[in-house]
């Protein structure tokens, strides 16, 4: 019998249902949890051994080969989380997943996935659970607050995940993981799964060697509402004299940034990005303009932008950083926004049920050619000066610092900007075609890149990743160990 952890065996505990002698011995909770992890995209977990998930650790590094999973340990619970959503970033999106103990564990991770949460990212959070015999049975724990009640974490994730599943028997397991997977992915939010620290060894029939392949149903468009929504846009921009484009950071969960390209190479317009959707649309575009930043823009986008007799902004978030301080000079009658399932132009209409992609894609060819906002960008564009050379023994400056990095770059690099001053002057930089490029705009959590860049760097083993990282950020963490080394400023 399994001996709950932290507890007392009482004579009424239940051991766990024995293993069906129709399921194999890899047919484990744990194992079955690796290869759903493994299929969609999640090849190595970020995790901390605490005494309620050493188990499933187990489990999860005995499934190998091309349905297996690797553990890469981290420091702390933090930093696990932080890693999970780097990964998720560096695969355009897709799944990250760390694994904690829980409680004391799982409150640590919870600042990193709501970070996730805020920049929709399908982060998989798994903690080990509380023994399954030790449910309703009024026993106190250890790495909880000393309450009877083992839901304080469960309700503390409730509001930075988009599902919660809490497994402690083997019948209803295999579809409470399944659907908190699809759903992170569905969602493109994070998830939290717990699993009771004496179930994932044990096989069951449900957990078969080759689970059926996910199969998530598409999204599609109300078609009505799409053309209404491409036909008053169009009529919108083509009455235009000098009409932009603006990407925002929500092109990535709307699967978007291909069609925006499209669209910009069809209509002519000059494309500036939001600060938090630098990445997403490639800087060597013959039209690009810049960050578009209100008062700290790059030098004469904003100029172009706010003088536009329309813009479009493809997936924004107008918060107080974003809009510095809510002082952008636009008006919201020449401005269409385009959300990841709705559009509005101007004060009205809007379409619901439109999809950002499907939507940029049919506009691209709706949309008359009209180069002239650009043509008066280079009437006014003037090339930035270089910084002036430091002399020997001279103090480090931070102009010169960054003039060395912009020569590091290359489509094999990767950016990571940390919360402070970094954002600034990484914003300046000038990406290569290829160059990865990230920060957490929204949520801001100092200490974030360290984290993150050792989950970027697992997931994009192709890329030299260069963190940028203020003292104080640097010092809230510790990264763990990993096969790479990152460098970092």
């Amino acid at each position: 019998m399994d001996t709950a952890i932290g507890s007392i065996p009482a004579a009424t505990d239940a051991a766990p249902p024995a293993p069906s002698s129709s399921a194999p011995k890899e047919a484990t909770l744990g194992r079955h949890l690796a290869r759903r992890l493994a299929e969609v995209g999640a090849r190595d977990v970020f995790t901390v051994p605490g005494d309620f998930n050493l188990t499933l650790l187990d489990e999860l590094e005995a499934e190998t080969g091309s349905t297996g999973v690797r553990l890469v340990g981290c420091c702390n619970e933090l930093n696990a989380a932080y890693a999970a959503d780097g990964y998720a970033r560096a695969r355009g999106g897709g799944v990250g997943a760390c694994a904690v103990t829980f409680t004391v564990g799982g409150l640590s991770a919870i600042n990193a996935v709501a970070g996730a949460f805020s920049e929709n990212l399908p982060v998989v959070c798994i903690v080990g659970g509380p023994n399954s015999n030790d449910y309703g049975s009024n026993r106190i724990l250890h790495h909880t607050i000393g309450l009877p009640d083992f839901t304080q974490e469960l309700r503390c994730f409730q509001t930075v995940t988009c599902y919660q599943a809490v497994v402690n028997n083997l019948e209803d397991a295999h579809e409470q993981i399944d659907t908190a997977i699809s759903t992170a992915i569905r969602e493109s939010k994070p998830v939290y799964i717990s699993i009771s620290c004496n179930l994932p060894s044990i096989p069951h029939p449900t957990f078969s060697r080759h689970p059926v392949p996910f199969f998530l149903s598409p999204r599609l468009s109300n078609q009505m509402n799409l053309e209404a929504a491409v036909e008053a846009a169009a009529a919108f921009l083509n009455k235009a004299v000098k009409p932009v484009l603006v990407g925002g950071p929500k092109m990535r969960v709307s699967k978007a940034c291909k069609a925006f390209v499209e669209l910009a190479d069809a209509c002519g317009y000059p494309v500036a990005v939001m600060p938090s959707a630098k990445g997403l649309v490639p800087e060597h575009h013959s039209r690009f303009i810049g960050t578009y930043w209100g008062a700290v823009s790059t030098p004469f986008c904003a100029e172009i932008v706010e003088s536009a007799d329309a813009y479009l902004f493809a997936g924004p978030i107008f918060n107080d950083y974003s809009s510095v301080g809510y002082s952008l000079l636009l008006k919201k009658e020449k401005a269409i926004i385009v959300q990841p399932e709705r559009v509005v132009i101007g004060h009205g209409p809007a379409f619901g049920c439109v999809l950002m992609k499907d939507f940029l894609h049919a506009l691209a060819t709706r949309l008359k050619k009209n180069t002239a906002a650009y043509e008066n960008y280079r009437r006014i564009y003037v090339p930035p000066g270089e910084p002036l050379s430091s002399e020997p023994g001279e103090p480090l400056r931070v102009n010169i610092l960054f003039k060395h990095i912009q020569a590091m770059l290359s489509g094999n690099s990767a950016i990571i900007a940390e919360t402070g001053d970094s954002w600034f002057n990484c914003q300046k930089l000038k990406l290569p075609e290829g160059c990865g490029y990230e920060f957490q705009m929204q949520y801001g959590s100092i200490g974030w890149s360290v984290g993150a860049t050792l989950g970027y760097a697992q997931a994009a083993k192709d890329k030299r990743v260069i963190a940028c990282i203020g003292d104080g950020s640097f010092q809230c963490q510790q990264c763990c160990d990993g096969d790479r080394t990152p460098s970092s400023f």
